[in-house]
C-alpha cells in the first residue's frame, strides 16, 4: 500500500466511525502519517488515530489501543497533564473495515520546544499520577512482546536473519537485569510526546504504556536525540546514572531500532537511517556523560 492509500484508508475509516456517532467531520486533514495516521476530524475538536503500519508489529492492536484508553482516560479524569481520550463519542478502540482506532480530544499545540529541566519537571509530575493508576499487563511486556515479534518477523522488513538471532540473544540476556518495583510507565516518555498547549505541557501516545520499573521511562528520555537527556535525567531527583540504567537503554535501544525498520517498511526513505539504526542498537553499549 502507498502512503496515499494509506492515508486515505485511513482518513476514511476516522470519518465513517465519527459520522456513525454524529459528528461532523467535512473538514478532516492528516496531522501526522508516521507509525500511525493521526487525524484531526475538524470542526469536531476530536483527533483519531488510526493503526496503520503499527499493525506489522502488533497483530493485536487494539489490545494496546484500549490499553491507552484506559490508562490515559484514569490519568486525564484524576485530573493529570494528558491529552484526554474524546468525550464526544466512544473513545475506543473501534474497528472499521480491517482498521482500528481511537478518538482523543483536540488540543491547541503551541509551537515551543520543552528544555531538558521542562522534561524532567514533567516526567517527574507524571510518574507522580501514574502511581495511582493501577498496572494494567505484565512488566514490560510492550517492548518484550514488541521484540519478540520482531525476532520472528523481522526478515519482512528487511533485517537480516543474522541479526534477528543476535537481537533475541540479546534480550534474553537483558531480562534477568530489568528488575524492580513495578509501577504504571508512560512507556514511551520522550520529549516529542511532550505537548506545550495553553493549558501547560500535557503528555500523549501513551500506546505503549505497560507496567515496569521506573527506569524503562528514564531510558526513554535518555536515548533521545531531541535533547540532551542526560541533562534532562540530571535535572530529576536521585537520577540514576548511565552504568545503573544501562540494561534499560540497551532494550530501548533495541525496541527503538525494530521499530525504525517497521516505519522504513512504509516510509522507504527512512531505510538508510534505520538500517544504521538496528547496527548501532547491536553494538555494545557505550555509556556516556555521567556514569
Amino acid at each position: 500500500m502507498t502512503g496515499g492509500d494509506r492515508r486515505t484508508r485511513a482518513v476514511a475509516a476516522a470519518r465513517a466511525v465519527a459520522a456513525a456517532h454524529g459528528v461532523r467531520t467535512e473538514e478532516a486533514r492528516v496531522l501526522q502519517d508516521g507509525i500511525n495516521v493521526v487525524v484531526h476530524l475538524a470542526p469536531a475538536p476530536v483527533v483519531a488515530r488510526v493503526a496503520t503500519l503499527t499493525t506489522l508489529l502488533r497483530p493485536d492492536v487494539a489490545r494496546h489501543l484500549g490499553r491507552e484508553v484506559a490508562v490515559a482516560g484514569a490519568l486525564a479524569g484524576a485530573g493529570a497533564p494528558v491529552v484526554p481520550p474524546s468525550d464526544l463519542l466512544p473513545p475506543g478502540p473501534h474497528e472499521h473495515e480491517g482498521a482500528a482506532l481511537s478518538f482523543w480530544t483536540h488540543v491547541t499545540v503551541l509551537p515551543q520546544a520543552p528544555t531538558p529541566r521542562d522534561v524532567a519537571a514533567a516526567l517527574a509530575d507524571l510518574q507522580g499520577w501514574l502511581a495511582g493508576v493501577p498496572p494494567v499487563g505484565d512488566p514490560l511486556d510492550t517492548p518484550l512482546d514488541d521484540l519478540a515479534h520482531f525476532v520472528r518477523h523481522g526478515v519482512r522488513w528487511g533485517a537480516d536473519p543474522v541479526q534477528l538471532d543476535r537481537l533475541g540473544a540479546q534480550v534474553d540476556r537483558l531480562r534477568p537485569r530489568l528488575a524492580g518495583a513495578v509501577t504504571q510507565l508512560h512507556g514511551d516518555a520522550h520529549p516529542g510526546n511532550l505537548l506545550a498547549t495553553p493549558r501547560g505541557w500535557l503528555w500523549t501516545d501513551l500506546e505503549d504504556a505497560c507496567p515496569g520499573p521506573i527506569a524503562w521511562d528514564l531510558a526513554c528520555l535518555r536515548s533521545t536525540s531531541r535533547l540532551d537527556g542526560r541533562a534532562a535525567l540530571d535535572a530529576l531527583p536521585g537520577a540514576p546514572s548511565d552504568a545503573e540504567l544501562a540494561p534499560w537503554w540497551e532494550l530501548r535501544r533495541l525496541h527503538a531500532a525494530a521499530w525504525s525498520m517497521v516505519a522504513a517498511s512504509g516510509h522507504p526513505r527512512l531505510r538508510p537511517a534505520a538500517v544504521e539504526r538496528l547496527a548501532a542498537a547491536l553494538a555494545p553499549v557505550r555509556p556516556r556523560g555521567r556514569g
